[in-house]
């Protein structure tokens, strides 16, 4: 069996081996008096022998203003730079273009390579991810850094793609970072990740035997109301090393009395869509938290991101002992290979056949990031009147408008500054993501210092939890939103359910979450 490092010891020896890496090498010179006024581009310029390629593929997709000058919204910028042989070693490997010219003569695609390479922040590598970027780049893309580890050497590799070769050359517009090989543009489905790497050709295989390919075969970008997905995918040779050399023997491992593979209701297809969670995460996002994530099978699958390792799954897999005498009884991460990222989504790289297992309860809440729309609005602070029903797909109103606000930076006592905003008389409903079953106590939070605020009334599933609330009263000028209980439900199937609020006085609703804690 292959184990995972312990994440703490990886970064440790990440950092003191990147220490030394870059020890090893003589920085480029910057040469210059006045750091405040010597931007990215400056930079280039003074070292154009060495950059000379680079710079011209900025020039031609007009990018070079652009780094000359000060990021507009006040956050710097980050430029993977590929110096002349990493540019030579792109043109070699592509399979479109034969030589710089040609890169040049397509100002459309010279423009889109430039941006690809500049992220729309200033990011030092101490504040490097474990996963995506929080910003994109200039062409509207993320891209993703892994801590690679090996015999004499780590490094940070982006988007699984270049190794940063020399970190943080600081100048007056942001970071620079020297990398091996030019970045090139991703532009590929999961599903079509896995047809390009061999490796992973039986869950590819079962995939399409289940009929789950149009899960991952599909482009955010051509489609924005579509809602990305990660998945948690096993190397062939985890299964090799468990007896599974084909998608047959899987099918036989995992279905071996029923053949009808499309079926909902079989298990070899809620195994693989059990491997399909329902959002993008990267390996940074599991950090911190023990959560259920839904998945595209009749149950969720749980991430435990507390300890030293993230555990999927935590006592609910047979125990094993690691390598040093440690008790290993969950499914970890090859965090080295995970954080892939696709048109897609995410793809994540685990060491154990993960068997579909029922999850412990846990505190569940819900703030509407199952819209796009709100999501899309989250990028800039504002008040958004929703004008379209048809554009939102968990939430239902009427009687009154509806608004998404986002108050950015602005001191709030809302989780996560953003809020649902009706005002009058109105109903309005929220259909939750599914929830594993059981009882849970019920907590609404909303704004609850207004007199003019609503008395309403909740409803779960069609019946009434809990008596009625009294928004008026009961928060404060520094906490004006308040955490009320409900009561408790007790859900009898893994489903989504449906809240509705309606007001017994009508008025202003400031909606900020629901959250489900087991009782």
């Amino acid at each position: 069996m292959i184990f995972n490092m312990k994440r703490i010891t990886y970064i440790l020896s990440l950092l003191l081996v990147v220490v030394l890496y870059s020890c090893e090498r003589t920085p480029i010179e910057a040469n210059f008096e006045d750091v405040e006024k010597f931007s990215i581009y400056d930079y280039l310029m003074e070292n154009k022998e060495q950059f000379s390629s680079f710079i011209s593929i900025i020039e031609k997709g007009k990018l070079d203003k652009t780094l000359s000058a000060y990021n507009p919204d006040g956050t710097n910028y980050t430029l993977f730079l590929p110096d002349n042989q990493a540019v030579n070693r792109f043109i070699e490997e592509s399979p479109q273009f034969s030589s710089l010219n040609e890169i040049l003569n397509d100002q459309e695609y010279a423009a889109a390579f430039s941006r690809y390479h500049v992220v729309n922040m200033g990011v030092h590598t101490n504040q490097f991810p474990f996963g995506a970027f929080p910003e994109p780049t200039l062409s509207e893309d993320f891209l993703t850094v892994s801590f690679v580890i090996e015999t004499d050497t780590s490094y940070y590799r982006i988007n699984n793609q270049a190794s940063v070769i020399y970190p943080n050359i600081e100048v007056s517009n942001g970071y620079i970072h020297l990398i091996e090989t030019a970045l090139k543009p991703v532009t590929f489905t999961s599903y079509e990740w896995l047809e390009q790497n061999p490796g992973y050709s039986i869950f590819k295989n079962a995939v399409e035997l289940t009929g789950l390919r149009h899960l991952i075969d599909f482009n955010l970008k051509e489609d924005e109301t579509l809602r990305p997905v990660t998945l948690l995918i096993e190397p062939d040779r985890i299964y090799n090393q468990n007896g599974v050399s084909s998608v047959n023997d899987l099918a036989a491992l995992i279905s071996p009395n029923d053949n009808n593979y499309t079926s909902t209701s079989n298990p070899l297809y809620n195994y693989v869509a059990y491997h399909i969670l329902s959002g993008q995460y990267f390996i940074d996002n599991f950090e911190g938290a023990s959560t259920n994530y839904i998945t595209f099978s009749e149950i969720p699958v749980n991430i435990n991101g507390m300890g030293i390792d993230i555990a999927i799954n935590k006592a609910k897999e047979d125990t094993i002992i690691g390598p040093t005498g440690n008790i290993i009884d969950y499914i970890g991460f090859f965090y080295d290979e995970s954080n892939v990222i696709t048109q897609s989504g995410a793809i994540h790289f685990i060491d154990r056949i993960m068997k579909q297992r029922i999850p412990t309860r846990s505190n569940r809440t819900f703030e509407f990031y199952e819209e796009p729309l709100f999501n899309k609005y989250r990028q800039e602070p504002g008040n958004y009147l929703i004008e379209d029903p048809n554009s939102l797909f968990t939430i239902e109103w009427s009687g009154a408008d509806l608004f998404f606000v986002d108050l950015g930076e602005q001191e709030s006592s809302a989780w996560g500054n953003d809020y649902l905003e009706i005002n009058g008389d109105f109903t309005i409903a929220y259909t939750i993501p599914r929830i594993i079953q059981g009882r849970y106590r019920v907590y609404l939070r909303a704004e609850a210092f207004n007199a003019q605020n609503a008395l309403i009334e909740v409803f779960i599933d069609g019946k009434k939890t809990g008596s009625f609330v009294d928004l008026s009263t009961g928060g404060s000028s520094n906490s004006p939103f308040q955490t009320r209980e409900l009561g408790t439900v007790d859900f009898k199937r893994y489903t989504t359910h449906k809240i509705e609020i309606r007001p017994l006085i009508p008025g202003r609703f400031l909606w900020d979450f629901i959250r489900f804690e087991p009782y």
